[in-house]
């Protein structure tokens, strides 16, 4: 079942991402290399607390983190641990806070030192496909239309979209309905109403789109060992179109 939100329920969504947005922000600055994820999960954790909010994914069916921290080759949902970042390395960021009753959710791809200026290019075309996305989310459009704005973009560039995993609705559970694909699939799906709350999250690989599940039964890596990217944003759809909830990162 899809919720619509009242305007009273946007002003806590985005005071949620206004959060997330200002913690991610402050851990852009500490992935440098030395750093290991574990100790990015600590300060996030202890952001988390001083904001007088709750980690959204800690013991979330289990998740053992504050943060999904995956780097290089792991797509999402990388578990913090004693990985030392690198050079060269690149660390997708996933981050979401309960506070007031609703979730904030966002995520972010940081380059961690110098990258290839073709890592750079899959970073900026996964940004670019985000942007693209959001600005088809407006009333009387479809899910359908965002999907075929991020795919078209990602592939025209020759990178790939992950299909196995996708965006969501959010607002007072961290996952609820509509699924948001980040490709075109059967028909143009749901026509887009003010009120609907979205989070839109391109996954996009320099390589295949096929993915693995590792062993912990969390952490998603490309088949191929090709870098991925991942970034969302939150967005509530107006009568005068998108707002990003968790602007600023």
């Amino acid at each position: 079942m899809i919720h619509l939100k009242s305007a009273n329920e946007i002003e806590i969504l985005r005071e949620c991402n206004q959060i997330v947005a200002v913690i991610l922000n402050t851990l852009k600055k500490h992935c440098q290399p030395g750093i290991t994820t574990l100790e990015l999960d600590k300060i996030a954790e202890d952001l988390t607390f001083k904001y007088k909010a709750k980690a959204a994914f800690k013991g979330y069916k289990g998740f053992p983190g504050t943060l999904c921290t995956s780097v290089n080759e792991e797509v999402v949902h990388g578990i913090p641990s004693n990985r030392v970042l690198k050079d060269g390395d690149v660390v997708s960021i996933d981050y979401g806070v309960f506070h007031r009753d609703f979730y904030g959710d966002a995520a972010v791809t940081i380059p961690v030192g110098q990258v290839s200026k073709e890592v750079e290019f899959l970073l900026q075309t996964t940004q670019e496909s985000l942007a693209l996305g959001i600005e088809k989310a407006l009333p009387g459009n479809h899910l359908g239309d965002i999907a075929a704005a991020i795919q078209g973009h990602a592939e025209s560039r020759g990178f790939s979209l992950v299909k196995e995993f996708s965006g969501h609705g959010v607002g007072r559970n961290l996952h609820e309905e509509p699924a948001v694909l980040n490709y075109v699939s059967n028909g143009r799906g749901i026509s887009l109403k003010p009120g609907l709350v979205l989070a839109i999250e391109p996954m996009v690989n320099q390589g295949t789109d096929k993915v693995i599940i590792l062993d912990d039964k969390w952490t998603v890596i490309t088949q191929d060992g090709k870098k991925s990217a991942h970034f969302e944003h939150s967005i509530a759809i107006t009568e005068n179109g998108p707002e990003i909830l968790s602007l600023g990162i």
